[in-house]
């Protein structure tokens, strides 16, 4: 009788581990921002909180075949859900297309808002990115800046060329932008060099963490003064705005990014299609000197 008992308790286990969600994030990281391990941690958090299996990926190489490859991986798996970021919709889009014929829920996040509809995607999770850049313009134009230059590490990336067209949009001026890759000597570089080039350049954005790092360096290596606004946060970006050297990072909450998909997939997948009449935009808000010590616990956390 006892050995029936420890039969049955383990058919149960068994089963419940078998029938246990399984989600898959594919994003567009290289393993050098420091954007994406928040993303990354904040999946987690939400596949633990649920209690359900996740696996997440991204390319080292960068290279958006590579990228494509990983997302159709993971669609051979067959998993409940699959979140993905869509910074090239049209060298990812057959790929995600392809998981959502196969009847995989997929959700995008962070960049691609404007084609994931069109990829196949139930929803988007992000910053509208050319609002963010807006934003950010409108207030680099009430504080001085006149003659900007956009610092573009990933110049495939919709979303970031979005952020830097809005930037230029909001200041009624033609897009000015380099690409300064996604090295943080090589953005140092180019950062100097290009200020050195045009000594009339009086204000950067920089649209990742940790190339505003490094253009801060550039900048003090030129010895020049320009207004530098950013994306996003590190514990180095908070403490350039607490030190008077950055006016202001663009706060997606990109915990939100990674967390609030595996939520929305989970009550997809047991409560009959359930799903949130619309996209969710996870920001844009601002963080300067007003605000950077009470969020500076956070930075490279949880924001």
């Amino acid at each position: 009788m006892k050995k029936c008992l420890l039969v049955v308790i383990a058919g149960i286990l068994f089963a419940s581990t078998a029938m246990a969600e399984r989600y898959v994030v594919v994003t567009h990281t290289q393993g050098t921002d420091p954007f994406w391990p928040v993303v990354e941690k904040g999946a987690k958090d939400a596949a633990a909180a649920l209690g359900v299996d996740l696996e997440y990926n991204f390319a080292p190489s960068g290279d958006m075949a590579d990228m494509a490859k990983l997302i159709e991986a993971a669609s051979a798996t067959n998993p409940d859900g699959l979140v993905v970021s869509l910074p090239d919709p049209d060298a990812l889009g057959n790929a995600i297309r392809a998981a959502s014929g196969a009847g995989i829920p997929v959700v995008t996040i962070n960049s691609g808002l404007e084609s994931s509809k069109d990829v196949g995607a139930l929803m988007h999770v992000g910053q509208p990115e050319r609002l963010a850049g807006e934003k950010a313009g409108e207030r680099a134009a009430a504080e001085g800046a006149t003659n900007p230059l956009c610092l573009n590490q990933e110049a495939f990336n919709t979303a970031l060329v979005d952020r830097c067209s809005g930037y230029f949009d909001a200041m009624g001026m033609e897009l000015n932008m380099i690409d300064v890759s996604n090295d943080v000597s090589q953005i140092k570089t180019r950062t100097a060099a290009a200020l050195q080039a045009d000594a009339s350049i009086d204000a950067l954005l920089a649209v990742g963490p940790h190339v505003c790092e490094a253009a801060a360096q550039a900048v003090e290596e030129v010895g020049t003064s320009v207004h530098l606004s950013c994306f996003d946060m590190t514990p180095g970006v908070i403490n350039l705005i607490k030190e008077g050297k950055v006016q202001y990072t663009i706060d997606q909450q990109q915990r939100l990014q990674g967390y609030i998909p595996i939520i929305v997939l989970h009550l997809y997948n047991s409560n009959a299609g359930m799903l949130p009449g619309s996209n969710i935009p996870s920001g844009p808000g601002f963080v300067d000197a007003s605000n950077a010590e009470a969020v500076e616990a956070q930075a490279g956390v949880n924001r």
